[in-house]
Order: structure tokens, then sequence, then C-alpha cells
């Protein structure tokens, strides 16, 4: 096992910035996703690693050893593709064979490797066949063994899942993350889809514009986003925003929506903002902020019911049933808040009624218009 280390990558074509000061510490054995939108420069960050695109600036580490000028074979590192990118005219068998082959392996441990990768992967039967022969799980399986049977230093897989059906997919989620765990080789792993992301990696590293936006533990990143991006590109249905003005009245905080008709408590346009989150806009000076609140801690309240926290009023604009978890979507006037987990209310929820929705003060991200976290 070994370490990977990326210090201040800077990747440019022409006047496109592709990645700016990316900077990344893997630890040995560690499985770490990078997760971003298309275009954001996840896929750059494996082709300098692998040595298949030269770097502008910055240096890359495997190990202790300085790898920006090496050829790709000498890095030690294994890819695996988006189209798995196996030879149409091999067998599976020859097809994991092929590194070894190019250097050289005599027959024997070439033999012994294979037969080691066939029991790890279950994939012995495929031996004789060729890619047009498999299914797209049995091709990814093969893509994984030619990548692992040389035992390379560093593993990086280019978004492997993304051509396989959404059962298939949640299936090799869980055989790669296995696999990982398995033979202990330090992983860098890039997907735009933030369940695989969510329930694969050690850390996330979020990215956006060729920028590392964040990096933790999947909790982390999704409880405690550091910027508005992050909030909003991690949970399904998306985080909630609304603009808010800040007016305050001695100790008392509100905040005031432009172009809503929302009542708080049925007595006037602004709303209590609750102490917890008074103090913390009370350190800052910011006059107009963005509240941020997931659509799992909004909820639907009675009309009489008391809740410990904001309160608003709105009407309903849409329902969506999901089978296990229900949508409804409340209008603020110019905003709409998202609400889930809403179970048995959704039967009630009638399009064009009013209704009052609790927001959990714990739950709530505060945010700069510039989108940097408040609290």
């Amino acid at each position: 096992m070994t370490t990977l280390r990326i210090k201040n990558l800077t990747k440019k074509y022409s006047d496109i910035t592709a990645l700016e000061k990316f900077s990344i510490y893997i630890k040995e054995g560690e499985f770490m996703v990078l997760l971003g939108p298309s275009g954001c420069g996840k896929t750059t960050v494996l082709r300098c690693i692998a040595g298949l695109t030269n770097p502008t600036e910055g240096e890359i580490y495997i190990g202790d050893q300085l790898v920006n000028d090496l050829p790709p074979r000498d890095r030690d590192v294994a890819m695996v593709f988006q189209n798995y990118s196996l030879y149409p005219h091999m067998s599976v068998y020859d097809n994991i064979a092929f590194p070894l082959k190019l250097r050289r392996f005599p027959k024997e441990k070439i033999d012994d490797r294979i037969k080691e990768i066939a029991v790890l992967l279950d994939i012995g039967q495929l031996f004789n066949r060729k890619p047009r022969e498999l299914s797209g799980g049995q091709m990814q399986r093969v893509a994984l063994g030619r990548a692992l049977v040389r035992k390379p230093k560093v593993f990086l897989m280019d978004e492997p899942l993304s051509n396989l059906d959404a059962r298939l997919r949640m299936d090799m989620r869980i055989e790669i993350k296995k696999l990982q765990k398995k033979v202990g080789v330090t992983t860098l792993y890039i997907t735009h889809d933030q369940v695989e992301a969510m329930s694969m990696a050690d850390n996330i590293g979020v990215m956006e514009a060729g920028r590392l936006r964040q990096i933790g533990t999947p909790d982390r990143v999704y409880n405690s986003p550091e910027n508005q991006f992050v909030a909003g590109f991690l949970g399904v249905p998306p985080m909630n925003f609304i603009e808010c003005n800040i007016v305050k009245e001695g100790s008392q905080f509100y905040m005031t929506l432009d172009g809503t008709d929302i009542d708080t408590y049925g007595s006037n346009v602004r709303i209590i903002i609750p102490e917890k989150l008074s103090i913390i806009l009370n350190a800052t000076n910011e006059q107009t902020i963005v509240l941020g609140v997931r659509p799992r801690d909004v909820h639907v309240l009675g009309s009489n019911q008391s809740f410990e926290g904001m309160k608003i009023k709105g009407v309903v604009s849409f329902t969506e049933h999901l089978g296990d978890d229900s949508i409804a979507e409340i209008s603020l006037g110019k905003y709409v808040l998202k609400v889930s987990d809403i179970g048995d209310q959704l039967g009630n929820l009638i399009i064009g009624k009013e209704v009052h929705v609790g927001i959990d003060q714990n739950k709530i991200c505060l945010f700069t218009k510039s989108g940097n976290r408040i609290q």
C-alpha cells in the first residue's frame, strides 16, 4: 500500500483552466471519491496522475516519489475506464493477462495471478469468452481484474459504473467497495453520482470548476457543508435555499423575503428568527443571507400545532409519490420549499391549499450571498 499526494495541480488549455491549484492527500489503503458535475475537472485529475495528461503546474507524488516526469508505464497505477476499454479480439483471459505480458512476466506467474483474480472476482467461467459475449457487469469485472492483476500501488477509477443499469450499479457499488477493502489498494474514484460517493467513500472531495470545494467523510460533507455549492450538490431532493433580508429590533432578529406574501403565526410578513440563529447573526454584519435547509428537516404542521423553531405559512403547489417517500413543494411567493418524508400526510396536501410548515432550527445552514458558510 502507498499514499497519493497532489500539490497545487493546475492544468490549462489555452485560455481554459481545467484545474486550479488542486491539492489532495490520500492515505494508504484509502478509498477517496472525487465528486462533482460534468466538466469540473475530475477526469483531468486522474489523467494527470496516470501520466496521460501533463499538468501545467503542480506536483504528483506516489508514495514519496515525484512522478511528474515518469512515463505512464513506470508510475505503477492501474486505471478502470468508463467504457471498460477491453480488447474486442482478445478472450477474457488474454485481456486480463495483457498488462503482465507487456512486462514480460513468465507464463507460470501469469497463470497464478489470473487464478487469484478469477477467485477474487468470480470470473473463471468467462475466460474463453470475448467481450461481445459478456454483460455489462461481467465486462466491468474483467476490467477490474485487468487493473488488479499486476498489483498496482494506486487504483484509479473513472466513472466505471455509469454505463450500467440502476440495479446493477447498486450491486457493483457493493462489490467494488468490498473488493477495495480486501485488496487494500489506495483508490481514487471519480463520479458525478452522489449516491455512489456517499455509499462507497472513506472520504469525499467535492469539486466545482476545477477547484476542490470541500473534503471530508460522507457524513461531514452532507451534514456540515462549508459552502452553498456543496450544500446544494449533495442531497436528493437538494437543499432548499431562501435569500432573506435581516432586520434587527433590539435583541430580536427577523427575516423578510422580497416578493412573498408569507405570514408568520398569522401576524405579519416578518419571520421571527429563533434565539440560536440570532446569536450567530449577531456576530456577523450581513444584511442579506441565504437560509439553507434540507427537505427532510421541513415539517408539515397542523393548523394549531406548536413547533419549536421557525414556522412559515405557504401554499401547496406540487406533490409527488415516490414509493417509500413522498415530496411536496410549498410555494412561498417567488420561493419554493421542498418537503420530504411526509408519510401519511400526503393525502392531506391539496394543491392550492394553505399549510404551515416548521423548520428545525438545529438543522438550518446560513450562507452569505457569495455562498460561504456563516455557521
